[in-house]
Formats: C-alpha cells, structure tokens, sequence
C-alpha cells in the first residue's frame, strides 16, 4: 500500500531569480517538483494507475543517476528534483481531492519552482487551472488534448465530468489555446468563449506552420506559461495507451517542435494526463512519457537549451523505463 505522500527528495533551496521582460518580470524556475496524483474520478478510469507507473519510473530514473559515476547531462538537475505521490487510500482522500491538489499545487507555485504535474484523467488538471486563476491575466495555457472539455452536448452530464471541468473551475481562466483536437460539433462562437485560439487536428495535418508560427508569437507576450498535455492528442499508432483514442493525432515529433516553439523560462510546469497503462503495447507509451519528462528535466535545467542549429544533442544512454536501466548507445 501506498504512503500518504512520498517525501520530498533533498534539494538545495535557491532563491526566486527575476530578469526584466519589458514592464513584468519573468520567473526562473531553479527546483523542479513532480508531484503523481492519481485521480481518475469521473472518467477513463484506470488512468490513476499511469500516474503511479510514471511515479515509479521518475523515481528509478533519478535513482540511475544517482548511482551513475560517469559524468552525464543528467547532473544539470540532479539534486534539484522532488517528488511527491498524493495517495487515494481512503473515501476521504477521494472527497477532499480537488482542495488537496490545490495546496500541493500552490506550495509548488509560491517556491517557484517548476512543476511536473502528472494525473490520471484530465480533470485531475483542474486543480492547476485553479491555482493559475490567482494570475489569469498574466497567464497562458497552451494545451495539447483531443478534446475540448466544455462539452455540453445534450447526451453530455451537465456535473463535474473530465469532459466538461472547464466549465467548472472556481475563478477566471487563464487565456487557453488549444492545440491539436479533434472536435466536429461544438460550434466555433461557443468554443471561443473558453478558448483565445484552436488548431485542430484536421488543419494541424494540412499544415502545422500556423499553428508553430501562433503559439511562438503569443508565447513571447505572456508573462507565465503553463504546458497541458492530454495524451490523447497523440495518434493511437504513436501512443496506445488512452482510454478514448482518436485518428488523426499528433506525433510525438510535432509535439516537440511545438514545445520547441512555445519553450522559454517563462514555461512553469507542465501537467501530463490520461496514460492508461493496461492499453499500452510493449511499454511504447510509457517509454515516450519517461523520454519526454527527462527531456523536459533537461531543458529546465541545463544551462545552454538542447538544441543548436535546430538539431538537438544525441542522446547518451536509452533507458528500460520499468527497469531504471540503460543500455549505451
């Protein structure tokens, strides 16, 4: 059985670095915290159990480094990575989800540091949305997920549902675009009175430049910017383990160019949802959410960014992501 919380790993606790951006400040996120709830309440249940694998993965990620005593890029965050398991043991964890989320989430944001935020199903993001609303005007969501959740459709529940939970957030939203869903009825006016912008899949397939071009652009005027994944955004060839795939998702590559495009160190945290391990074939999605996290590790924390010329550093080692092992390239 599971803890209560897992302890925070050792890290040194650094100071709130500020640099000018015009007339705000942009926040530079030393510390690293990754913090697994694995809640999937209402809707794609078994998704609490991808939130749990990808804990134990981070965790035997960390571990390996620890013990390597070979020089490795992974020294950029090492030390400075913690982690926490929120458990669901009991009917009271389950009942005080969302104001237990918010106060993890809200420790996190009041030390600066950067947040990995990894869940079950996608309303398990609520609470993120929540605690961004203190700063909405200030804020930017870009987010990638097959599904607009403002549905309300008439076979659609009008409660809290991970279809729906933007529809219930307690305080303003942020400013949210959206990228990559898959979405053929609601109509456009209602989308735009939750979303600034959306490119959908079937214009992302045609050609993804304006979309690149859109989120470059307006990334640079947002004073925060917070990265939603849904998992489901990616194509089911790419990435299986959904509860509710969809054709014509994106690649794993055209996610990164979009991170690439949307990356600075004004980016807070990122949330990661809906990995559903029991669909998964031969641990292909789990090993591209292991890679993604180290990647995103390693752009918070290295000094100069990965890529060069528009070519990133090859890797040194491939990790098994349930076994923490590697194997040299």
């Amino acid at each position: 059985m599971r803890s209560q919380a897992r302890a925070w790993e050792q890290g040194t606790e650094l100071g709130n670095e500020e640099r000018s951006l015009g007339t705000r400040n942009r926040v530079v996120c030393v510390n690293s915290t990754a913090i697994f709830f694995p809640f999937d309440l209402f809707g794609s249940a078994g998704a609490a159990n991808g939130a749990q694998l990808l804990s134990d993965a981070v965790e035997e990620m960390l571990d390996d480094n620890r013990r390597e005593t070979k020089p490795t890029r992974a020294a950029a965050y090492q030390g400075k990575v913690r982690t926490r398991e929120l458990s669901f043991e009991t009917m009271p964890d389950y009942q005080d989800w969302r104001r237990r989320a918010r106060q993890a989430i809200r420790q996190v944001f009041r030390k600066d540091d950067f947040l990995l935020w990894a869940t079950g199903n996608h309303l398990g993001v609520l609470p993120v949305y929540e605690e961004l609303s203190a700063q909405a005007s200030e804020t930017l969501v870009v987010q990638f997920d097959a599904h607009l959740d403002i549905y309300n459709l008439g076979d659609c529940t009008s409660e809290l549902s991970h279809g729906n939970f933007l529809l219930h957030a307690e305080g303003p939203l942020p400013a949210i675009v959206n990228i990559g869903n898959r979405e053929l009825l609601l109509r456009a006016e209602y989308i735009r009175e939750h979303y600034e912008w959306t490119y959908p899949a079937a214009e992302l397939a045609v050609d993804p430049a304006p979309g690149l071009q859109y989120v470059r652009q307006r990334s640079r005027k947002a004073a925060r910017i917070f990265i939603d994944i849904d998992c489901d955004v990616f194509d089911p060839a790419y990435f299986p383990a959904v509860s509710h795939p969809l054709p014509f998702g994106m690649s794993p590559a055209l996610l990164l160019r979009f991170l690439d495009a949307v990356w600075s160190e004004r980016v807070i945290g990122v949330a990661l949802s809906e990995f559903d391990p029991a669909r998964d074939r031969n641990d292909q999605s789990l090993s591209t959410l292991v890679w993604l996290i180290e990647h995103l590790l390693l752009r918070r924390h290295e000094a100069q960014p990965l890529s060069a010329g528009g070519k990133e550093k090859s890797g040194v080692v491939e990790r098994n992501p349930r076994l923490g092992r590697r194997r040299e390239l």
